[in-house]
């Protein structure tokens, strides 16, 4: 009897203990469902993010000017200074080279001259044309001789205006000797030094024009038409998360002999200061006409019977919602749709079987061990 009292005694307290380990263990399970409560279930998103189903194309180009001008004086003479180096921002009317202006100083002292000679004959002339019809009128004088003084007269009147157009030369002559840019641009090549004689119409000086910048690539032979029709976008190499939109301006008649590609140019409209010449840049090309379709894990589709859809988690409130979608295409691991849900939707891609659309959420962007 004592035996068995003392058995049922271990006996209890052993069921004492048990009891007690799973009431603590049923509490912090209770403790974590609550947190796990006050914090919102942890679900896994993707972002939904629309793009062309056909594949796009992109090309390595440059930045370049759209116009760049060959400048050089318009009178030969020997460079005195140069007023500008490579790389410098020049605006309208800013000087950029001069002549020596000793000789063209020379040939307007003497046009004006000439012009003051000619205005003396022409007075001389005109009095003497005056006197000569005054007498002719009173018969002391003879047409031949009043023929004579005419023709005089209309001499000195042409060599007159020859001194006129020669003063008008010589001045523009004068303002010949010095370059001076007519838009605002960059210098890209200074081809004179001071001392040097150059010729009228020799290049000088380069510019380049910073209002209308483009995107210059090779295009090969198969693509053309795609260049033709597709939808340009460019990105610089130093800011690829930019994008500006480009549009074909111009495009090489034949192709390269060498590398069998066509020279194409696309202008920048929205370029800003950040777009520089000689920059690289990556353009690409996609087809407007293509369907726009995102792609999302094929464990995203939930289904109860009304067709397909997709849980869309708010990260701010931790509500989720149901979006119906329409699905253009299921793939081995993918899903393809076409629309139900905006562009920049976190959409949950797992455990949507077991998602309430009452319950609060965690958005989380990956999976950690």
């Amino acid at each position: 009897m004592p035996r068995i009292f003392k058995s049922f005694s271990q006996n209890n307290g052993l069921a004492v203990v048990v009891l007690m380990v799973s009431a603590l263990a049923l509490g912090a399970c209770g403790k974590e469902q609550a947190q796990e409560g006050e914090k919102g279930r942890p679900v896994l998103v993707a972002t939904v993010h629309y793009q062309s189903q056909s594949p796009e194309r992109s090309f390595v180009g440059t930045i370049r000017p759209r116009i760049e001008t060959d400048m050089g004086f318009r009178v030969p003479g020997k460079v005195a200074k140069r007023l500008v180096e490579v790389g410098q921002i020049v605006d309208v009317g800013q000087p950029l080279a001069t002549l020596d202006e000793v000789d063209l100083k020379l040939q307007a002292e003497q046009a004006e001259a000439e012009f003051r000679a000619a205005t003396g004959v022409l007075a001389q002339a005109s009095a003497a044309e005056g006197r000569s019809k005054e007498l002719r009128a009173k018969g002391w004088s003879t047409e031949a001789q009043l023929d004579q003084v005419k023709a005089a007269g209309d001499e000195a009147r042409a060599r007159l205006n020859r001194a006129e157009r020669s003063v008008e030369l010589t001045k523009n002559s004068l303002s010949y000797a010095q370059i001076v840019a007519d838009t605002r641009g960059v210098v890209t090549a200074t081809l004179i030094e001071p001392g040097q004689v150059v010729a009228s119409g020799q290049t000088a000086i380069r510019v380049a024009r910073s209002a209308e910048k483009e995107a210059v690539v090779a295009v090969p032979e198969t693509l053309v038409a795609f260049a033709k029709s597709g939808q340009a976008s460019v990105t610089l190499w130093s800011e690829p998360n930019k994008k500006y939109a480009a549009k074909l301006r111009e495009i090489a008649p034949t192709a390269d002999p060498a590398t069998r590609t066509y020279l194409a140019k696309f202008s920048l409209p929205g370029a800003d200061d950040a777009v520089s010449l000689g920059m690289t840049a990556t353009l690409t090309l996609a087809d407007p006409a293509t369907e726009r379709v995102a792609r999302l894990p094929l464990s995203a589709l939930f289904s109860q019977g009304n067709g397909p859809a997709l849980y869309v988690a708010d990260a701010k409130t931790g509500e989720v919602s149901l979006k119906p979608v329409a699905v253009k295409a299921y793939e081995t691991k993918d899903v393809i749709i076409t629309g139900g849900v905006e562009e920049g939707a976190s959409v949950v891609v797992l455990g949507v079987q077991k998602l309430d659309p009452a319950q609060k959420v965690r958005v989380v962007s990956s999976l950690s061990f």
